[in-house]
Formats: C-alpha cells, sequence, structure tokens
C-alpha cells in the first residue's frame, strides 16, 4: 500500500515499510544488541532523521513499530529534544542559543535580527529552504555568549554583524551539514 502523503513527500516505500532495507537493517542489528529496544530510541529518531531530513509522521510509526513502541511514546520523546525536528527544516539549522548566560548578552535581540533577516518566523524554514532558526537550551558555549549552533558548529560571541558574514559563508561554502539529505 503506497501512502500518497509521503510518496508526494518523496518518500519512498519498500514492501509496505518507509525507511530503506539496508538502514532498516541497521537499524534492527542496533537495537537487537541493546538490553532493552527503548534505550535505543533516541539513537533510532536521530538515524531516521538523518536520512529524511525530519521525523515525519511515517517515520514516527516506523521507529516504533522497530523498537516495540507506541507513535505517541516515540511522539512524546520526539517533541522533547531539541535536536530532532517533527517538521521539514532547512539544509543549515541555526540553534540560538537562549540559555541565561547568552540571554543577558543579547539572544533575544539577536532572535528576532536573525528571524527578520531570514524573513522567518522562529521554526519556520526561510524562502530558499536553506536556513530554520529555532532556541535551544544552552549549549556550554557561555565564554563566547551569545552563541549558536548551526548544524552542530558552534559560533560566537555573537553580534548582528558576525550573523551576516557566517549567513553569507554559508551561502557560498555550504559547510558539511550534520543532517544528510
Amino acid at each position: 500500500m503506497i501512502n500518497e502523503r509521503a510518496w508526494a513527500k518523496g518518500l519512498h516505500w519498500v514492501n509496505n515499510h518507509m525507511i530503506p532495507e539496508g538502514l532498516r537493517k541497521e537499524l534492527e542489528a542496533r537495537i537487537k544488541q541493546a538490553d532493552h529496544p527503548r534505550e535505543c530510541a533516541v539513537d533510532v529518531m536521530y538515524t531516521v532523521q538523518k536520512h529524511y531530513g525530519y521525523l515525519s509522521d511515517e517515520a514516527v510509526q516506523e521507529v516504533a513499530s522497530l523498537l516495540g513502541m507506541t507513535p505517541l511514546e516515540v511522539d512524546e520523546l520526539a517533541t522533547f529534544y531539541d535536536f530532532i525536528y517533527r517538521e521539514p527544516v532547512g539544509k543549515f539549522v541555526i540553534h540560538l542559543c537562549d540559555g541565561v548566560v547568552c540571554w543577558m548578552f543579547g539572544e533575544e535581540s539577536l532572535m528576532n535580527y536573525l528571524c527578520r533577516k531570514l524573513g522567518v518566523k522562529v521554526g519556520e524554514r526561510s524562502a530558499d529552504g536553506l536556513f530554520t532558526v529555532l532556541p535551544t537550551a544552552c549549549i556550554g558555549y557561555c565564554d563566547y555568549a551569545p552563541a549558536m549552533l548551526v548544524n552542530g558548529i558552534p559560533y560566537g560571541p555573537l553580534t548582528p554583524e558576525k550573523i551576516d558574514e557566517i549567513l553569507d559563508q554559508l551561502r557560498i561554502e555550504e559547510p558539511e551539514p550534520v543532517i544528510d539529505r
């Protein structure tokens, strides 16, 4: 059975499963090695997300099936973690630290600046599909506050001018993204 919505999004079903057979076997082997399948939940979600770019509703169902969990249990975990994306994201995901130190040094105005600069609201993709801006808990880069991560790479201390330089550089060089497409 083909899920038309998934097919339209470019997700391909193999033997009634969205996850390609090779990836499915790799995940099954990883889960089998664990004492309890649920201890692999975040790792499995992240691996599936890495393959598709985000964790779709169909992917939540597949992950739940692999782990012997309900889709609701997987969704609850997925929505708890800042680095699991339940909606499509840009090629570069910008996590602006909203920890207390970054906030003291201007995080709020930098969030507004980033969103204005990219023409997005928090959580949206830019029109060119390159950027998504998200707040995140402390990233441990307090000595360079305010700071952000772009696909896991830290930047700081930030100013509007520094942000402009980083965005321009990302558009030109396109460093290796953390999320494979």
